[in-house]
């Protein structure tokens, strides 16, 4: 199997790129950088700015030229912004959904072509559980998320019968560098903001959680799993943990889920 994978270079990605050559697949990595933390068998590091749908086009031109074929794509390649709603620039969060909602949606369409001339393709999604349960001053993580779930779902069903799938995978908190990588707007960095003590608090908790959440290793085997079934799940949440959190997220009143995250965040 030749899988293209976006935010090949670190992190979940990184981690997904060496659970795939290790099961035997050819992954090319993508990244800005185009770099991979080492030399592994089965791993081909590439550049790609999933923002540039003529990149994307170009690069996935090039590797069925070379491989004859592409089987999947794994749109991992992601960011995080963080701050209030008040008071967040337009630029700040057409920049939030530009790589997380828009780079997914330009890397899904340079390889839909060449799935659907081949009969079969495999689409994976990597949103977040914060496209169902959404958290204080990560609006714009959380909605860019959501509309990468929904866009996932819709094209689950728009493909059916094409030989096509799709899946979405939902992590709750990982270890990896994303925690430091993650921006604070303008508004959450004013030091006369109103949320000022709301914030310092909140992003205590968060970056705590993440960076004593799963192992980036899981959420790889997860990604694996699926592109290694017959048939894809269409939606799926690594960990019992965050399989609970889903699952109360979507039958709790939206009052109580308000009420119980103000207590934890």
């Amino acid at each position: 199997m030749t899988v293209l994978l976006t935010g090949g270079s670190s992190g979940i990605g990184a981690a997904t790129a060496r659970e795939l050559a290790l099961r035997g697949m050819k992954v090319y990595a993508a990244s800005r950088r185009g770099t991979f933390e080492a030399d592994v068998q089965g791993v081909v590091p590439v550049k790609l700015d999933v923002n540039d749908a003529a990149m994307a086009r170009e690069l996935v031109k090039e590797i069925v030229e070379k491989e004859g074929h592409l089987d999947a794509v794994v749109c991992n390649a992601g960011n995080g912004i963080y701050g209030p709603v008040e008071g967040t620039l337009e630029s700040e969060a057409r920049y939030q959904f530009e790589t997380n909602y828009f780079g997914a949606l330009n890397t899904i369409n340079a390889c839909l072509p060449v799935f659907r001339s081949q009969g079969h393709g495999r689409i994976i999604t990597v949103t977040s559980v914060m496209a169902v349960l959404q958290l204080p001053f990560q609006g714009f993580y959380s909605s860019a998320k959501a509309a990468l779930l929904s866009i996932s779902e819709s094209l689950a069903m728009e493909l059916k019968g094409s030989g096509i799938q799709c899946c979405a995978i939902l992590p709750g908190d990982v270890a990896t560098g994303f925690t430091q990588a993650r921006r604070q707007n303008e508004a959450a960095l004013d030091p006369q903001s109103p949320y000022r003590s709301k914030m310092e608090r909140n992003l205590a908790i968060i970056e705590r959680d993440e960076q004593n959440g799963m192992a980036p290793e899981a959420i790889a085997r997860a990604i694996a799993a699926q592109l290694c079934r017959r048939r894809m799940a269409v939606r799926v949440v690594p960990g019992l943990q965050y399989k609970a959190v889903a699952v109360l997220a979507r039958i709790l009143p939206e009052s109580w889920k308000q009420f119980i995250i103000g207590k934890i965040y």
